[in-house]
């Protein structure tokens, strides 16, 4: 056995940067500016595992020795010291394995796959609303299929996309759990599924105002006002549904194209996606009379901070008594392209930023088709704008 014991307390107060070795793997580490660390290094099933032990001088030389001596005999039976360790922190403190803990920490793992880091919190708010208050403290391993199954019931047929979003959620948060060699039961969410059965909810489409409505709609939108302006520019340019527009910068216009950060685009991950908007003139006279209300670089500011709210333009429809919605000037919009034009479906997908074919197609189909994108949105602001709404040929994209 090789030689223990060969440090001294009185060499540790003076002991210079480097390793010092105590024998049987235990080391020091000191490092420049004064601070130490116990190491610890073993042999597992033939791999060499390093695990730290604490700091010096809050852990002595005799301490250390004894918590040494403990993990050489774990890693002498065959077993991993620092996963054994780690089972034992976290039986000591069964809150760090609950539910909401182990949530929190899947989403920090996962938010970078989220669109600006998930700040906005609609990954987690299915979760905090519906899932987290009954079984927020419950540890992960302790989960079965009849706590999600009884927590999940009310909205499982009245509110369905809430819920499958919070079973799919959850079911990302069991992995995770696992992933971190907690003993959990993977099938739980599956199981759930089967114990509330097939949801009775019949989704339904957002309601959409008919594409031969929109003219006369768009100009009862004749004050100059911020919430006017801000649902004009909607109209003509659905595509980037209703946040960008909201969110919409000065900086983000060059020449007669906006840009729009692709983060910022639903379906659209990665600042390489970024989705450049054509403004057709309309577009761009709606802009220069909103110059002036603009502050801190946002043409549509609230009154107090920031931009308007999210609900100012379904407000506005509902006031008016309508049952179309925002978003639905998007079907307007598509269905105009589908009757009133001959635009290729790849084009007329891009008009409301789908993507079509595979990955593998795009990759070689390197175009946004703005050019035939900015001839149909003339034609859309003509039309919306009180033209005739007449077909539209475009030339070279038959």
């Amino acid at each position: 056995m090789r030689a223990k014991n060969r440090l001294t307390a009185s060499f540790l107060k003076s002991a210079p940067a480097g390793k010092h070795c105590d024998g049987a793997g235990l080391w020091l580490v000191k490092r420049d500016d004064g601070g130490a660390q116990w190491v610890l290094r073993v042999t597992v099933h033939g791999r060499r595992r390093e695990m730290g032990l604490g700091g010096y001088p809050k852990l002595g030389l005799a301490d250390a020795r004894k918590l040494a001596e403990r993990w050489r005999t774990v890693a002498a039976n065959g077993r991993d010291p620092i996963k054994e360790r780690d089972a034992e922190e976290r039986t000591a403190r069964r809150e760090d394995i609950s539910l909401k803990i182990i949530t929190e920490d899947a989403f920090e793992a996962r938010k970078a796959e989220l669109k600006g880091d998930g700040k906005a919190g609609r990954w987690l708010s299915p979760l905090n609303l519906h899932v987290l208050p009954k079984l927020g403290k419950v540890p992960v391993t302790d989960l079965d299929q009849r706590d999600i199954r009884d927590t999940l019931a009310p909205i499982w047929h009245t509110k369905a996309d809430t819920a499958r979003k919070a079973m799919n959620r959850l079911s990302i948060v069991m992995r995770h759990a696992a992933a971190l060699g907690l003993d959990v039961d993977l099938q739980a969410t599956d199981k759930a599924k089967a114990l509330l059965g097939k949801s009775r909810h019949v989704p339904k489409n957002i309601p959409a105002m008919a594409w031969a409505d929109v003219p006369s709609f768009y100009a009862s939108l004749e004050e100059p006002t911020i919430s006017h302006l801000a649902l004009r520019l909607l109209i003509l340019n659905p595509g980037v549904r209703s946040k960008p527009v909201r969110h919409f910068r000065l900086d983000q216009i060059a020449g007669d194209v906006w840009t729009v950060a692709g983060e910022a685009m639903k379906g659209r991950k990665g600042a390489t996606e970024d989705f450049r908007v054509p403004l057709c003139q309309e577009a761009q006279r709606i802009i220069d009379l909103a110059r002036p209300h603009a502050r801190n670089g946002f043409l549509f500011p609230n009154t107090r901070k920031g931009v308007i709210s999210d609900m100012t333009f379904s407000r506005l429809m509902e006031r008016r008594g309508l049952e179309a919605r925002p978003h639905g000037f998007r079907t307007s919009l598509r269905t105009w392209l589908a009757e009133a034009t001959d635009a290729p479906h790849e084009v007329a997908e891009a008009m409301i930023a789908h993507k079509t074919d595979g990955s593998v197609v795009r990759a070689y189909r390197r175009t946004d088709y703005l050019e035939q994108r900015r001839v149909l949105s003339e034609r859309w602001a003509d039309f919306v704008t009180g033209g005739a709404g007449q077909v539209v040929t475009l030339v070279g994209c038959a």
